[in-house]
């Protein structure tokens, strides 16, 4: 099974003073599964996983319903604030929805770079791990101190570092990102999201200038530990979809050493399956 383990769908009345704003005209409208559908068909894409892009409880309502009405979308990552004594008790009712998958706090937009690491957040992530609810988390390299030692705090929890911890491949910041990307590399609980580079590159970037940035997920968590998604709509505004599609395979071909066609699948499907426990017999969106 081909999966996109990172999409999003929004509507820009529900998003006021929320990203993204109208200079980014490529994504600043409504996008539903009707506008992701043809893309998924061209790529050979079957099943989806759809990702909260508002820190709220009706927009994450609102994603169950129309992963209900979706065939595609086999998965729902939403949030809960992590911090609330109520946390424990959300989560386990958003898990009463099989579609349910995981938990994502949109860390990267918060005030405080060490919130992920306060103890405060242990309840509703021990709640996560006894559900078998994925930790997806939108971190930048500055946050992944934190992020390591909630990690390690809960051993149980899976935690999916999205877009590669988004580094900063423009200023080719790379080895400091890489050194701490190791750290967490080196908890067996801890995966990360080959997705999102695109948008950090330099306009026109190709599978050269991002193979330094793959290589080194490649070489750290290695093909049972990364998992491929789209990060659509915002990929827009670098590339349409065939095109991140295509720099995928051949970052997997260039890689050292290269991906084998098991490692492939793994990377691009069968790994998102297993993390998100996706049901295999749905029809694909064709």
């Amino acid at each position: 099974m081909r999966v996109d383990a990172h999409q999003h769908f929004w509507r820009l009345a529900d998003r006021a003073g929320a990203w993204p704003p109208a200079a980014l005209a490529a994504i600043h409208r409504d996008f539903a599964p009707c506008d992701l559908a043809p893309a998924l068909c061209g790529a050979g894409v079957d099943a989806s996983v759809l990702v909260q892009s508002l820190p709220s409880d009706a927009d994450t309502a609102w994603l169950l319903d129309l992963a209900r009405a979706t065939p595609f979308v086999r998965g729902v990552v939403g949030w809960v604030d992590m911090k609330s004594v109520a946390a424990p008790a959300a989560i386990a009712a958003l898990a009463a929805d099989p579609l349910f998958k995981g938990v994502r706090p949109l860390l990267q937009d918060l005030a405080d770079d060490d919130w992920i690491a306060d103890p405060a957040t242990g309840p509703a992530a021990e709640a996560m791990a006894r559900l078998g609810l994925v930790f997806d988390a939108l971190v930048l390299p500055r946050h992944l101190a934190a992020l390591f030692t909630f990690a390690e705090r809960h051993p149980t929890l899976t935690v999916l570092v999205d877009h590669a911890a988004k580094p900063d491949i423009r200023d080719g910041e790379l080895l400091a990102w890489r050194a701490a990307l190791a750290r967490l590399a080196g908890l067996p609980n801890v995966h990360c999201k080959l997705s999102g580079l695109l948008t950090e590159a330099p306009p026109g970037a190709d599978a050269s200038a991002l193979l330094p940035w793959v290589q080194a997920v490649w070489s750290l968590f290695g093909p049972r530990r990364l998992v491929w998604g789209s990060d659509w709509p915002v990929l827009l505004l670098a590339a349409d979809y065939a095109h991140w599609c295509a720099l995928t395979e051949q970052l997997l071909e260039r890689v050292e050493p290269p991906a084998t066609p098991a490692e492939r699948a793994a990377v691009l499907g069968n790994n998102a399956a297993t993390l998100y426990r996706l049901r295999p017999t749905e029809p694909s969106p064709c």
